[in-house]
């Protein structure tokens, strides 16, 4: 079993190498098309409409060793998080590079985060059959701009027309290459020359340690090079591992309703063997408890892909189905190593563990920069709308709906306009409601500027809750997400209040001093107290003399908040990274405008009559900087741009978000709303 990614630029011919492949391993008799939206994999009306993968999607097919279950993912960059929830169930990766575009932004992206996670990753140049294919080029492109090492698998002939071809054959430098990272086979090399059997040893020992990339020539159109990459998948990358006799664990990467409108996930199996009927226990890939931080992210604006709650829950599988030689075969059970869809686990989440948890999820992209407000058209049911957008957020957790209950508005997360335009189409496609959206803006987030503490005490000081709770909060390293502690003891109180303490605490961090939520920073809880359970004689509990969970939930907000203020926070935009080549002549022209645009150029490389500018642009100014582009550079001009990082927001006003909860800001105000009092 080898579960391969496909990855690529949009339109550098992903899905249909995918075709190419199902066709050349004999699971498909005719080669859909993109064009007419008939492939295999691009399943959904919108993705037939589009001609673009929309959503990940799940094919096998065999080869003489190996079953190959191959996932065909996005590379339209604003469906990155697509992209993301695949990496991690990957055994080996083929990334697609056209032969006529040859490296572009989202080549870069993907193949840094592929050497980052270890995932052993062919390089397939495709499109060589078209005119202005080059391959020399490519090759020298690749090894500059991607900065790999790779091992060329023979070369291009007739390139750029219909009879192109791929020659195969490991060149003069293959050696070279390999002797960089094995001693044994340099030292054959220096003695005259190395045996084939301990070249191809090296090179997919290589490959598998993701040392060095093969690269191979072709065309999806016409097959020319595919029979030589789908022998480089067999005999170069690893199959799947895992014991199908060990203990159940997998996680989930996808979501999707089913025509009843049950929810199906799509899984990959680590270890042990799930049956049908089996009680699996799913959720958080951590157990909750005070002081584990169950989450990064959960519950503070981009919610954590499982739910972030550090709920498991246990569920029984009611239906099993596997991937087999393009169609899917419902079975008892399945084994380690597959990637399954799996029925029966109601509320499961992207990002959950099934069983024994696997590995902790990561995020490696950025979560969206962008957000805007969804506006029902006239006659739209705003009950039905709320329940679309929840739904398409089991498929995109990271599009994280917002609802402000004062505004009566309901605002996404955006990696894009193309994404905007998708759930816009898909809301009328699906569920029959015509939206609009506001202008796009940008989500920005805030940090701390230091540490800061407050604490409230039961029945003192117009506290209205049976609750003392005392918090600290203090800044944590960028990435590093909300750690949350105890200096009380656990058994100083019951461990639910605890636990409604943990969570409003990540609910409340969603939206900082100025609105924004805050990614990265330790909370610490200094004090605790409450009232215990108590009753009149003869009667039932007393919630008025007794603490609830609601206690804990309602006063926490307050003294967050107070922490946050005492510490002080200040907000951050997005920045991208950005590579911009241009005539040389037309630096004159560029500088002025880049400085106006708030871009920080770092370097500045001459090439001929080309020069290379890389630096650092606010992500709210990416678009601008596109579009004066071709006039600044007579249209010669080319731009790569991706996340990098957060900055302090150095002009302007700072930005400030509404609201969306019963505003902790104020304090009459948020009692007025929670208790209907503002005082004890």
């Amino acid at each position: 079993m080898l579960n391969l990614g496909i990855l690529a630029h949009v339109d550098a011919g992903k899905t249909s190498l995918t075709e190419r492949l199902l066709h050349t391993a004999g699971v498909i008799d005719e080669l859909g098309s993109v064009d007419a939206g008939s492939t295999r994999t691009d399943t959904l009306a919108l993705e037939r409409q589009r001609g673009i993968t929309i959503r990940s999607a799940v094919v096998s097919f065999p080869l003489d060793g190996v079953t190959v279950n191959l996932i065909d993912t996005p590379g339209h960059p604003d469906f990155i998080a697509e992209v993301e929830r695949v990496l991690g169930v990957l055994d080996g990766a083929v990334l697609v590079v056209s032969a006529v575009e040859g490296v572009q932004a989202q080549t870069r992206i993907l193949m840094r985060t592929l050497r980052r996670l270890g995932i052993p990753t062919l390089i397939f140049v495709n499109k060589i059959d078209r005119r202005g294919a080059r391959d020399e080029a490519v090759l020298a492109q690749l090894a500059r701009r991607l900065a790999v090492p790779l091992v060329p698998m023979g070369r291009a002939a007739a390139l750029g027309t219909p009879a192109a071809r791929f020659v195969p054959g490991l060149g003069p430098a293959a050696p070279e290459v390999l002797a960089d990272h094995d001693d044994a086979l340099l030292a054959a090399y220096l003695d005259g020359g190395v045996p084939d059997a301990q070249l191809w040893a090296a090179l997919a020992g290589q490959t598998r340690r993701c040392l060095v990339h093969p690269v191979y020539f072709g065309s999806a159109v016409t097959g020319a090079g595919v029979p030589g990459l789908i022998a480089g998948v067999e005999r170069l990358l690893p199959a799947a591992g895992g014991d199908p006799a060990g203990p159940v664990s997998g996680t989930v990467f996808k979501v999707e309703r089913g025509p009843a409108g049950e929810q199906i996930a799509y899984a990959r199996i680590f270890s042990g063997t799930l049956r049908v009927r089996d009680r699996i226990p799913f959720g958080a890939d951590t157990e909750p408890g005070p002081g584990t931080g169950v989450r990064a992210e959960g519950g503070t604006g981009v919610p954590a892909e499982g739910g972030g709650t550090g709920v498991r829950v246990k569920g029984r599988v009611t239906g099993l189905s596997v991937f087999d030689r393009g169609a899917e075969q419902r079975r008892d059970s399945a084994g380690a190593g597959r990637i399954v869809k799996v029925w029966g686990l109601g509320g499961v989440r992207i990002g959950d563990a099934l069983g024994r948890p696997a590995r902790a999820y990561e995020h490696h992209f950025a979560p969206p920069t962008l957000e805007t407000v969804v506006v029902p058209c006239p006659g739209t049911d705003r009950r039905a709308l709320h329940l679309a957008l929840t739904q398409l957020a089991e498929q995109d957790p990271l599009i994280d709906v917002r609802h402000d209950e004062v505004r009566k508005e309901t605002s996404v997360s955006l990696y894009g306009e193309v994404q905007k335009e998708v759930v816009q189409a898909t809301l009328a496609d699906e569920y029959g409601l015509d939206v609009t959206f506001r202008e796009t803006t940008t989500v920005y987030v805030e940090r701390l500027a230091g540490t800061g503490a407050a604490v409230e005490f039961n029945k003192k000081d117009g506290n209205p809750f049976l609750a003392t709770v005392g918090l600290r909060v203090a800044p944590a390293p960028v990435g590093s997400g909300v750690g949350f502690g105890l200096e009380v003891e656990l058994g100083s109180m019951p461990y639910a209040f605890f636990k409604a303490v943990e969570d409003t605490v990540r609910e409340t961090l969603g939206q900082g001093l100025h609105g924004w939520r805050i990614p990265d920073c330790t909370v610490t809880m200094t004090h605790s107290g409450y009232s215990p359970r108590q009753s009149h004689a003869h009667q039932r509990f007393d919630k008025s003399m007794s603490s609830t969970g609601q206690d804990f939930r309602g006063l926490t907000p307050l003294v967050l908040t107070e922490a946050l203020r005492r510490a002080g926070t200040r907000v951050h935009e997005p920045m991208h990274r950005f590579r911009l080549e241009a005539p040389v002549d037309t630096l004159g022209a560029l500088l002025p405008v880049l400085t106006r645009l708030g871009a920080l150029p770092r370097r500045t490389d001459t090439h001929g009559a080309l020069c290379v500018l890389e630096g650092a642009v606010p992500a709210a100014r990416v678009h601008r900087l596109e579009q004066l582009l071709p006039g600044l550079t007579r249209g010669e001009g080319e731009l790569e741009s991706d996340f990098d990082h957060y900055a302090p927001v150095a002009r302007g006003t700072v930005p400030e978000r509404p609201r969306t909860d019963h505003n902790p800001l104020d304090r009459k105000e948020y009692l007025l709303n929670v208790t209907g009092r503002v005082g004890g």
